[in-house]
């Protein structure tokens, strides 16, 4: 039996049956970095409540069929206002405004860092992978944008 799909690209039948629907994603610039790394797997839950803080997948503005991953800063007007954590790659809300609600693909719950390398298999590389391989992304705080701070703040 071939499960149906709805627009947004998800299985309408696990929706039916009322199973998690959850995922992996792989990311591929370095838009996230430090919080993720190409190469960096996630699992993902598609269609998840999202709230300031969240790093999720969505689609991008401009191209429908380029999905992007993101830190949720805040709601505003017409939207999500979403950036990236690394302040050198502006392909965020910077570059092309806010999000619309739809275009929210899935929220990530946990980062899955690659292996080592073929030439780092050292037990103490193996033991270091370990131990941070396995990450939850919980909400980070977010800062608040420079139009909310006082102007004795942004006079320093």
């Amino acid at each position: 039996m071939q499960e149906q799909v709805d627009e947004r690209g998800q299985e309408q039948d696990r929706e039916r049956r009322g199973l998690l629907r959850i995922g992996l994603a792989e990311v591929y610039n370095p838009s996230m970095v430090p919080t993720l790394n190409p190469g960096d797997q996630l699992v993902v839950q598609y269609g998840a409540a999202v709230r300031p803080g969240d790093v999720v997948v969505l689609r991008h503005p401009f191209r429908q069929d380029l999905l992007i991953v993101k830190r949720v800063v805040e709601r505003r007007e017409g939207g999500w206002w979403v950036m990236g954590d690394n302040p050198l790659v502006e392909n965020d809300s910077r570059e092309f405004g806010t999000v619309p609600e739809e275009f929210v693909v899935a929220r990530a719950w946990v980062r899955l860092r690659r292996p080592p390398g073929a030439g780092q298999r050292s037990p103490v590389a193996l033991l270091s992978w370990l131990a941070s391989a396995l990450r939850p992304l919980r909400a980070a705080p977010v800062a608040a944008p420079a139009s909310r701070l006082s102007r004795r703040l942004r006079a320093r």
